[in-house]
């Protein structure tokens, strides 16, 4: 009985509060590194590390950054459609926790990069990660936050796979 009562709004709140919680992490980071960073200032953290205040207009990887501006309603509709898309399977799979959990953290950061395009015209990145000369796009914590769901979507279907052999 309590199975089926997770399956449906009540257990749905707590994966909603998760993505809040990473939208308001998400925010408050780049608020901070607006008002402390001009365009492209950077600090020295680590040997490995620094921040850095960059945009993208693009998705991953700044893929389609040099588009004429296309890209930033694309890829806001492509995050609208994709929170309504999770929000329905977390409606229908909340009791499932490591899928949900995936599920919430990609919907969060969603939203945190939906808010950057639709308030600023890009989004704003700030962790540099670099190793012997080389860079890894900067990022921000909704794009650490989805890819943790995805990695958390693989694994949750390696685990189901699993399970029924």
């Amino acid at each position: 009985m309590a199975r089926a009562s997770k399956s449906g709004g009540a257990g749905m709140l707590q994966w909603i509060g998760l993505a809040m919680i990473i939208l308001i992490a998400d925010q408050f980071t780049k608020v901070l590194i607006v008002g402390y960073y001009n365009l492209h200032d950077s600090t020295y953290v680590t040997s490995f590390f620094n921040v850095v205040r960059a945009h993208n207009s693009g998705a991953a990887f700044s893929f389609l950054a040099g588009g004429s501006g296309w890209q930033r309603w694309f890829f806001t509709v492509v995050g609208v459609v994709a929170v309504g898309f999770i929000l329905w399977m977390l409606k229908s799979h909340s009791g499932q926790k490591l899928f949900s959990f995936a599920l919430a953290c990609i919907m969060g950061g969603a939203i945190g990069n939906v808010v950057d395009r639709l308030v600023h015209g890009h989004v704003i990145d700030f962790l540099d990660f670099h190793w012997r000369g080389m860079h890894f796009p900067a990022f921000n914590v909704a794009d650490s936050a989805i890819t943790i769901g995805a990695v958390c979507l693989i694994l949750d279907e390696l685990l189901r796979v699993r399970r029924a052999r």
